[in-house]
């Protein structure tokens, strides 16, 4: 298997005045070309901040993390974070603005995408004329347009609506596999997870640490909404929520 990204022994503590507070221990998982990837796992147990340290957001306390060579790294996070003075296409360069890589090449792609997926008619529109979904779908366009390898979702579909986030989370899905990138999601929701992810990996309470690792292999795989149909989705639900931690 073609290795792209692999997180050994990964450690994550937080110091406070009086304690320390382990998040996570002994992480360790290698992410494949082409990999879709869920995590999921019980309220607080740390998922999102390995989420946060492959991105950068966060200092890792151990552990070692290797990317390979010029692969980069794209972070889509729970909120859209659209700028409400900025046109759609202008809040998709902020990135290629911020780390002064816009030329008018990349301007030229990031129209092409948004084109492409839906948006052609809103590019000079603001954030408050778009629905929630299609402000999703320009938030993954944002974080398409530094051409990242690998996509780290966080809960994208979180602030929508039970309908908006099947339709989206298929938008989503078709997005990451058109643009042949690899992806790592975090959710709470385990039907998302399933109906997305080739495999799901479950984590402990904190400290997190890997519980199990499911390999999803649905019956004429397709788009996430036509993934819940398949004969299998609910078995593998049953056995990941059985392994999950929860208390009422």
């Amino acid at each position: 298997m073609n290795n792209i990204l692999e997180i050994k022994n990964l450690k994550k503590s937080y110091h406070t005045k009086d304690s320390e507070i382990l998040a996570v221990e002994n992480f360790s998982y290698s992410l494949s070309d082409g990999d879709f990837i869920a995590i999921v796992g019980p309220s607080g147990c740390g998922k999102s901040t390995i989420l946060s340290i492959l991105c950068g957001l966060e200092k890792k306390s151990d552990g070692e993390i290797i990317i390979k060579d010029n692969y980069k790294i794209g972070y889509m996070l729970q909120q859209d974070s659209l700028f409400p003075f900025r046109t759609i296409l202008s809040n998709c360069l902020l990135g290629l603005e911020i780390n002064h890589e816009l030329t008018e090449e990349k301007k030229q792609k990031v129209i092409e995408l948004l084109s492409t997926y839906g948006l052609k008619d809103f590019i000079n529109s603001y954030p408050d004329e778009l629905s929630g979904g299609m402000r999703q779908r320009v938030a993954l366009i944002r974080t398409l347009a530094t051409n990242p390898d690998i996509l780290l979702l966080d809960e994208p579909f979180s602030a929508l609506d039970y309908q908006s986030r099947l339709a989206v989370s298929d938008d989503v899905y078709r997005i990451i596999k058109q643009e042949k990138k690899s992806a790592i999601i975090v959710t709470h929701d385990l039907a998302e997870a399933i109906s997305l992810a080739s495999k799901v990996i479950v984590l402990s309470e904190r400290p997190s640490k890997i519980k199990k690792i499911f390999d999803i292999n649905l019956s004429n795989r397709s788009t996430p909404i036509e993934n819940r149909k398949a004969k299998e989705f609910s078995e593998y639900y049953d056995a990941i929520w059985k392994e999950i931690d929860f208390h009422v």
